[in-house]
């Protein structure tokens, strides 16, 4: 199979899809890999590193894209790129389609077989191909939001873990699953005051016992959560579902209800975003401020350390990229349940349920599609 690398081109986004190493891995396995010229040079890999693993470094996105039988990426395509959609060509890659209708319908259009590294998911409900990126969002909301603390950023002039006989600030953590654990262990490790709410009981046990008793938990409903987000500096918005809308918990009244220059970010905003208040903003204009408050939702946070995340994301998604290349995508799919997840679009059909239900569209069952 040959393999297909492009740039992303999504404002900031300096992650590429693979590392020289899994060029390696893959060219081993008997494929061909070809990447654009420059791809990885905003995560630090050169095109000699990658040439001189196996890959054909080609000089312009639309010859990676004709070339390759499966592309492989970090971002969901632009529109510029709907173009080169065609039937039977395999996209892997973070989709979010449920807060994308357009491209939605762009794939199911061109007949493309689009796979979500989002969706892939485990017997256990686990994430793997979310998990990494997820942890490195968790950790940089609290790192950017206590930067926008700050008095000169706009903020209200708090130092995130306070001094002696000066209280911390108090971070709120609406979700406890991966990218929440991320922003609760980088919040405690600066020493701020945390609550995280939830509406998995042991989830929070799990949580109060790991971090020891310096974790304040409360089970999320909507009173508990006014009250939490009236009274804190940061509020993380973490909440997922997997490959759905992500349900606006933070509503616009509490957001009013919060102090001049408190800081949210939203974590969910590339499923929709899970604060009332939020739209997609970019690494170039990352914050906008609402009621006195500063919003920070950039729809692709990692991207801001695209070494650390190209290298953990690699390490997730290569064995599935080798076994979709080695396999077909058909057969790949029929052999491995967690991956049968990861499919949103196949031949002109929507087969992820709620994809189609974000749009009122037609569902039809991925088994119904591969025959099983």
């Amino acid at each position: 199979m040959i393999v297909g690398v492009p740039k992303e081109i999504k404002e900031q986004e300096n992650r590429v899809a693979i590392t020289p190493a899994g060029v390696d891995a893959l060219v081993r396995a008997g494929h061909k890999v070809v990447v654009e010229a420059n791809a990885g040079m905003g995560a630090g890999f050169s095109d000699e590193e990658y040439s001189a693993l196996g890959a054909e470094i080609l000089p312009e996105a639309s010859r990676v894209w004709k070339q390759a039988d499966m592309i492989i990426k970090v971002k969901e395509p632009l529109k510029s790129e709907y173009k080169y959609f065609r039937e039977g060509l395999i996209i892997f890659t973070y989709l979010h389609l449920a807060a994308e209708e357009e491209l939605t319908k762009a794939l199911v259009d061109s007949g493309t077989i689009a796979i979500a590294y989002e969706t892939v998911q485990n017997p256990d409900r686990s994430l793997p191909l979310l998990t990494p990126m997820s942890e490195v969002a968790g950790r940089m909301a609290v790192q950017q939001g206590s930067i926008y603390l700050e008095k000169t950023r706009g903020g209200k002039g708090l130092l995130i873990d306070g001094v002696p006989g000066v209280p911390p600030a108090h971070v709120v953590v609406v979700g406890a699953g991966i990218v929440g654990t991320g922003a609760i262990r980088r919040a405690i490790g600066l020493g701020a005051r945390v609550t995280v709410l939830d509406i998995n009981i042991n989830r929070l046990r799990y949580l109060g016992e790991v971090f020891m008793g310096r974790l304040e938990t409360l089970y999320s409903n909507n009173y508990n959560l006014t009250q939490a987000v009236k009274t804190a500096d940061l509020v993380v918005g973490a909440v997922l579902i997997p490959g759905a809308k992500a349900p606006k918990l933070v509503t616009e009244e509490m957001v009013k209800q919060m102090e001049p220059g408190s800081v949210l970010v939203d974590v969910a905003i590339d499923q929709g975003g899970c604060m009332e208040t939020t739209y997609p903003t970019t690494h170039a204009d990352p914050i906008f401020v609402k009621h006195d408050v500063i919003h920070y939702a950039v729809a692709n946070i990692p991207g801001a350390v695209p070494r650390t995340s190209t290298l953990a994301l690699t390490n997730v998604t290569l064995p599935y990229a080798i076994r979709i290349a080695n396999k077909g995508w058909r057969q790949a799919l029929i052999d491995e349940e967690p991956l049968r997840k990861g499919a949103n679009v196949l031949e002109g059909k929507i087969v992820y349920k709620s994809v189609a239900e974000a749009f009122d569209m037609t569902y039809t069952p991925v088994e119904e599609v591969l025959g099983i």
